[in-house]
């Protein structure tokens, strides 16, 4: 973004992001049926002066490692429990008993949040993976946990910079406190 707030694109990439939620939680269109559409040859269904934004997206994925080495953590989740409501969209394969190979990407599930600010997604991804219960194995969750309560992350004071800061910063037990 330049400073006069305009978006400028370095790529673009013609592939369904695993991004996507976080845009169609602020723009209210679904991109991917969207694209189901203009693949069955159908023209897209609206302008982009029709695109508005509203609110703040938030999306965490929550991978089966652990937090402080990244190590990824394959095994038998034992308890699985997200919570929904209003503003909590949850994709995920996982489940109680399931298995998460070692074999493959250590993703298992997206929590995207959204609110009418950035301050009220921030608030509701805090209380959504609070009681988010993932047993068996490590998540990022505690590490997600941390950079919410991060003092530049709710202040929006980001660049690409951001984790390198945020984990330099010395702690007792890197993400132990956010748990």
């Amino acid at each position: 973004m330049d400073p006069g707030g305009h978006f400028y694109f370095m790529e673009a990439n013609t592939r369904l992001q695993v991004e996507h939620p976080v845009t169609e939680m602020v723009t209210g269109i679904d991109i991917v049926k969207e694209q189901i559409r203009i693949a069955a040859g159908e023209r897209l269904s609206f302008k982009q002066s029709d695109v508005t934004f509203t609110g703040h997206s938030i999306e965490c994925r929550i991978n089966a490692e652990d937090p402080e080495t990244f190590v990824p953590s394959p095994g038998v989740i034992h308890a699985f429990s997200v919570p929904g409501g209003p503003g909590v969209r949850v994709e995920t394969f996982a489940h109680s008993e399931c298995t998460v190979s070692p074999y493959y990407d250590s993703m298992i599930a997206k929590i995207i949040v959204h609110g009418r600010d950035r301050q009220e997604a921030v608030a509701r991804m805090r209380r959504t993976l609070e009681m988010t219960v993932v047993e068996g194995i490590k998540t990022s969750i505690p590490m997600h946990l941390k950079i919410l309560a991060d003092k530049d992350f709710i202040a929006g004071n980001l660049s690409t910079h951001f984790m390198e800061r945020f984990a330099s910063r010395p702690t007792t037990g890197r993400f132990a406190e956010a748990v």
